[in-house]
């Protein structure tokens, strides 16, 4: 026997009538709407239940379907791995603007583990995979970054080169393209490092001038005419790979200078260890721009702060994540400059430092 529509919709009004109890005392009601047994009511009902059901369904699913933010990727560049401290630094910069690896950002690290030769293949591999921006660590890098794009923004840490003369940027003040950072460019840096020698070492007639004549062309030439002014005679020697520094610091013995001045390049940070120890061994008082030769055992340093370099490096990456463009932000130029003395490394040479030149030192190592 079919059933009347009273009988079918008498399920579904109890079923309502129990959704209206459970829904903190509210009731629906069909306000002046069709008659409670009419085929129409029925029909209302449906759709309503329907409709209910639909939303309840569509809710979860909208939230499923709603984007993940894409987290973005900085592409580290290098010659050799980046140094703890050094990373740590460019990190916390990189924190003044929200940022923080592993959980809104991630590195990318690629470093030609010492073979510059590499360089060009690793940025390709940085821009095969899209990074957003590129953190060029020293001249070698930024020139192959600069060769793999002219797209992706890139940051560098250069302490070698002119980026002007480079053609990295078009001026200082607007550098145009997708590339900025912090420059060194300070060639007669090395001039000031030699009058502290004169401190130390008393005559110093002959100084062994080590370095890369590809990356450091500049500083060769203006360590030269400073020492010439200084009445000091520049012992000129080439290094271009970790092991060539054994047989330069062998022929700077042989040549008996009275001290080594090392030129800025990536391979004396990583190397500066052995490079104290090959020193030390031959009798040579060594000097370097990076301050963590001296405290890796090299007698003295002189130059900029390569952790502030780093740090304000990261907050350049910072900028360019939060939509500044590269060629709008101006170069930057190292700003803090620092002495540091290890008197353990000079005693072990036989060697006074002047009560004077302790005084002025940043920082003293014994």
């Amino acid at each position: 026997m079919m059933a009347t529509s009273d009988e079918m919709a008498a399920p579904l009004a109890s079923a309502l009538a129990r959704a209206g109890r459970a829904g903190r005392g509210r009731r629906v009601a069909l306000a002046n709407g069709p008659a409670p047994g009419s085929l129409i009511s029925l029909l209302d009902r449906r759709a309503f239940l329907a409709t209910l059901g639909g939303g309840l369904l569509a809710a979860p699913l909208a939230a499923e379907a709603q984007p993940t933010a894409k987290i973005p990727r900085i592409g580290v560049l290098g010659v050799t791995a980046m140094a703890p401290s050094l990373g740590e630094a460019f990190r916390q910069g990189l924190g003044q603007f929200g940022y923080t690896e592993g959980r809104n950002v991630v590195f990318d690290q690629r470093h030609a583990e010492g073979r510059p030769e590499r360089l060009s293949q690793l940025a390709t591999d940085l821009v095969r995979l899209n990074v957003d921006i590129i953190f060029a660590r020293g001249a070698g890098a930024l020139s192959a970054a600069k060769q793999a794009t002219r797209r992706i923004p890139t940051v560098a840490v250069d302490l070698e080169s002119d980026p002007v003369t480079m053609g990295f940027v078009r001026t200082l003040a607007q550098p145009g393209d997708n590339i900025t950072g912090v420059f060194l460019d300070l060639p007669e840096l090395s001039g000031k490092q030699l009058q502290l020698v004169k401190e130390v070492i008393r005559p110093v007639l002959r100084v062994a001038i080590l370095g890369d004549p590809k990356l450091n062309g500049p500083q060769f030439q203006a360590t030269e005419a400073a020492a010439k002014a200084l009445a000091i005679q520049a012992q000129l020697l080439e290094v271009r790979a970790a092991g060539d520094f054994r047989g330069a610091l062998e022929a700077a013995r042989t040549g008996r200078a009275n001290a080594v001045l090392l030129l800025s390049s990536p391979l004396v940070f990583t190397q500066r260890a052995d490079i104290s120890v090959l020193a030390v061994e031959r009798g040579l008082p060594a000097v370097s721009m990076f301050v963590e030769f001296a405290e890796a055992g090299g007698l003295m340093a002189y130059g900029p702060s390569l952790r502030e370099a780093f740090w304000r490096a990261g907050a350049y990456a910072g900028r360019i994540l939060q939509g500044a463009k590269p060629g709008e932000l101006p170069v930057e130029r190292p700003t803090k400059f620092e002495l540091v003395i290890n008197v353990k490394t000079a005693k072990a040479l036989g060697l006074t430092i002047p009560p004077s030149l302790l005084q002025r030192a940043d920082q003293v190592i014994e």
